[in-house]
């Protein structure tokens, strides 16, 4: 028996030193990632100066773009409420006199309409302050104050029949007065390039300035629309303004999609 066993050692020790067992140093081991290297490669990605530089110069660039538009958006809240808490606008009238006012949100004009008798329409298209002068000062002297005058430029057209000529009237109103400065009538389809438009209103007979004052007073296009004109545009200019910022901050606001 002892000696079967024997033989059979003999037997497996040959075969143990024939058969190619592989051994570890052949077999490509995949190392599984250490924590270390899991916990650099998370602080690599919340601090930008250890990636690359076109990375980093974007992450640069875009944490600049959003400060500044932060900034942007915060002086632009802090105007708007300011403008809304002391010098809040009030709803545009609609009505002057024998006028309809129409306030063109977002425009610098409006236009006023209304119907002279029975044949007559007249239409007014009325700026948004667009010049001023300077008055002479308080005390009398020769020189210049501070104050100024705000001008409105109104383009009046009147006009008989449907599809007849225009009769079109430039003034300007100041605080308190209207002032013509020119008047030709033209045909209500597109006008020449450089229409002749007449001489100046000034260049008139004294007589005739009045007289065509006198037309305007007559369809109430007068002093009283210049006073009112001017404390309209004071509102729709805050009211402009406040809409103006509003649209700016709304375009900074959004995100690109």
């Amino acid at each position: 028996m002892f000696r079967g066993v024997s033989s059979m050692a003999r037997l497996i020790r040959p075969l143990r030193k024939s058969t190619p067992f592989p051994s570890s140093s052949r077999i490509p081991i995949q190392q599984t990632p250490t924590l270390h290297f899991v916990q650099e490669k998370q602080v690599s990605l919340l601090n930008p100066s250890l990636q690359p530089p076109q990375f980093r110069r974007t992450y640069i660039s875009e944490m600049r773009k959003s400060a500044f538009e932060g900034n942007i958006l915060r002086l632009l809240r802090r105007e708007i409420q300011y403008e809304l808490d002391h010098s809040p606008a009030t709803q545009p009238v609609t009505k002057f006199k024998s006028f309809s006012v129409n306030d063109r949100p977002g425009e610098q004009w409006i236009t006023l309409k209304r119907k002279f008798g029975e044949k007559e329409d007249i239409k007014i298209e009325a700026t948004m302050f667009d010049g001023s002068v300077p008055v002479p000062n308080s005390k009398g002297g020769a020189g210049l104050g501070k104050d100024v005058q705000l001008h409105i430029t109104m383009i009046v057209n009147i006009s008989k029949k449907e599809g007849g000529n225009v009769f079109e009237i430039m003034c300007s109103a100041w605080p308190d007065t209207i002032e013509i400065n020119k008047l030709f009538v033209r045909k209500p389809e597109k006008m020449p390039a450089q229409p002749y438009a007449g001489p100046e209103f000034k260049e008139l007979d004294d007589e005739l300035q009045d007289s065509l004052y006198e037309f305007l007073e007559a369809r109430s296009i007068n002093d009283d629309l210049a006073i009112f004109l001017h404390e309209y545009m004071k509102n729709k200019d805050k009211t402009e303004f406040i809409r103006w910022m509003g649209t700016v901050k709304s375009f900074i606001e959004k995100k690109v999609e």
